[in-house]
């Protein structure tokens, strides 16, 4: 049966790419951000369209999808920010935020046009959140069954250890997500997924590809990465190396940060600056640097060959590391976008009884 996709707050495509890497059809993406445009229309087949989604009308989507279509498909990731782990900690207002309603947004929209299938992945934290039940209440008095887990990366064959909040909603019954399709002895690892990157120094640039490119450190930096080990912590150094707030009880918490990757298991979250060091267990297993821009694109599951700038650009570490850590990972998108395809495979096969 026909199908197409539209994907909301799509950023660089990795949700998109992963769709179509299931075989779906996304029409367009949707997000923001101009910035993102040159990387989705580059590596997708759908059409880049920068908007705000709050100022979007149900009739203007609607129009997106082909005219001699079946099932209408509608995805999405918003901006998650407001919804983390570390907004709630640090900011008493983090319900306030103003993305929050981008949340109720997505809902509108789904309301509007009632696409057949809707798929929503985001931080897990999410699925504890007043917003988040008002968006299930709403599609369930569309009509919609409801299915929501918090996910294991690893599980799906993501070479990182991330946990995401994936929802996936149908007209016509129950759905849900495929099986795991990984065990914890057959994870894809660290060594797995960039063992076989050229190596490079701090501060250096494959000729071969832009975004192969590793931050400068300094003098300090490179005798601290020198000390550290493999899942090992700040505590491996010279006490002279140390910094101030880890010899204060409030730094003994964080034994991950300026800490080393293993080869042989699943990367940490990447976070939209694992590109410095510093920022968490982001050092390299093996060589004294902190990931690559690749090598992070890479663990978040894109494709190797993912052009995310022209060759003519400069290269801005701090908007590429914002675009590639708050993607969805392709490899996670590719599952839902097959459990989508198994779902509609079963009712238009009348292997399950339809509810509508």
């Amino acid at each position: 049966m026909p199908c197409a996709a539209i994907d909301l707050f799509c950023g660089v495509g990795g949700l998109t790419k992963g769709l179509e890497q299931a075989g779906i059809n996304v029409v367009a993406g949707i997000d923001f951000e101009a910035s993102c445009q040159y990387a989705y229309e580059e590596n997708n087949n759908a059409k880049f369209i920068q908007r705000d989604i709050t100022t979007v009308l149900p009739e203007e989507l609607a129009a997106l999808y082909p005219d001699d279509l079946n099932i209408h498909i509608l995805a999405g990731c918003a901006p998650c920010q407001p919804f983390s782990k570390y907004t709630q900690r640090y900011r008493k207002d983090g319900y306030k935020d103003e993305k929050w309603r981008l949340l109720y947004s997505f809902g509108t929209l789904a309301k509007g046009i009632k696409p057949e299938i809707i798929a929503m992945e985001n931080v897990p934290e999410l699925e504890k959140t007043p917003v988040f039940a008002d968006f299930v209440k709403e599609l369930e008095e569309c009509g919609y069954h409801i299915f929501h887990k918090i996910v294991y990366c690893p599980d799906y064959g993501v070479p990182q250890s991330r946990k995401r909040l994936v929802l996936l909603a149908s007209l016509f019954g129950k759905i849900s997500l495929l099986p795991a399709t990984h065990t914890p002895d057959k994870y894809v690892t660290v060594k797995d997924a960039i063992g076989n990157l050229p190596p490079l120094i701090a501060g250096s640039t494959d000729p071969n590809d832009l975004m192969h490119s590793a931050t400068a450190l300094s003098e300090k930096n490179l005798k601290r990465i020198r000390q550290s080990t493999p899942g090992g912590t700040w505590r491996d150094w010279d006490k002279e190396l140390q910094l101030k707030c880890h010899k204060k009880s409030s730094g003994k918490t964080y034994p991950s940060v300026y800490g080393r990757m293993r080869w042989d298991a699943p990367s940490p979250t990447i976070k939209t600056q694992f590109y410095g060091y510093g920022n968490g267990r982001f050092g390299h297993p093996t060589q004294d640097r902190a990931l690559s821009l690749r090598e992070g694109a890479i663990l978040q599951s894109f494709p190797k060959d993912y052009k995310f700038i022209r060759s003519t650009d400069i290269l801005n570490k701090r908007k590429l590391g914002l675009q590639i850590g708050n993607a969805v990972p392709v490899r996670l998108g590719k599952v839902i976008g097959l459990s989508i395809l198994d779902h509609i495979r079963r009712y238009s096969d009348g292997k399950e009884e339809s509810d509508t």
